[in-house]
């Protein structure tokens, strides 16, 4: 089983749409619909927005179905001139930008209990997961995705984050659903669709939210049909 989580409501109903077989439960406060999606076995769930929802949802996800991989779709904004609105950041590691335990003596973004800055996505679902959205005519940046409990608008705080991590988007659930699965030992990818350019531009968000969901939406297929395979 794929377990699918996102951060729009959006989202995960264009994919909800195209399950067969499918049932709705509540657990831990969170409603999960599970069925099969394009031939394999998936669960779905929209996780709320910041990373303790996120951290929530992911355990609840992990310890009713046990999925055999999660992935983690939403949108982003950009922290390079890489990137810009429609645009797909793909992660190969997560970092938390406001985790600072400097004044201890640690670096910053570091999650002590782990060692870690960075969590690592699986190699392979990225591998898929990037191949799917080129094929779907996507332009794909992979590298660090930031997360953190705050909205990050000013470009001042774009660079400043991007330039202390080498990071090229950040958001607000992405690090947390990695780092739940990482200690879980749960193979898990972040994929996003950027909502901005560096320099403030930014798409009506009304029309952008529906071409982030079909794109996702179309490469979740293209992903399960690679898997299938």
């Amino acid at each position: 089983m794929i377990g699918i989580i996102g951060a729009m409501d959006l989202e995960i109903e264009a994919l909800e749409a195209l399950l067969t077989d499918k049932k709705t439960e509540k657990y831990a406060g969170i409603t999960f619909s599970s069925g099969v999606l394009f031939g394999q076995k998936t669960v779905l769930a929209v996780c709320g927005i910041g990373k303790v929802f996120a951290a929530m949802c992911t355990q609840a996800m992990i310890l009713k179905y046990a999925p055999a991989a999660i992935i983690n779709i939403g949108v982003a904004g950009t922290l390079t001139e890489k990137l810009d609105v429609g645009d797909i950041a793909l992660a190969e590691s997560l970092v938390c930008h406001d985790m600072d335990t400097t004044a201890l003596g640690d670096v910053r973004g570091l999650i002590s209990g782990l060692g870690l800055v960075n969590i690592p996505t699986d190699e392979t679902l990225t591998d898929c997961l990037y191949g799917s959205c080129r094929a779907e005519g996507a332009k794909v940046l992979r590298g660090v995705i930031a997360s953190g409990d705050r909205f990050v608008a000013s470009k001042e705080e774009k660079e400043e984050i991007g330039r202390s991590f080498n990071a090229i988007a950040c958001e607000m659930e992405g690090q947390a659903i990695g780092q739940v699965c990482f200690s879980n030992g749960v193979p898990f990818a972040v994929m996003r669709s950027v909502s901005d350019s560096l320099t403030g531009g930014a798409m009506d968000y009304e029309r952008f939210k529906y071409m982030a969901a079909e794109r996702t939406a179309h490469a979740v297929k293209r992903l399960m049909i690679r898997l299938n395979g």
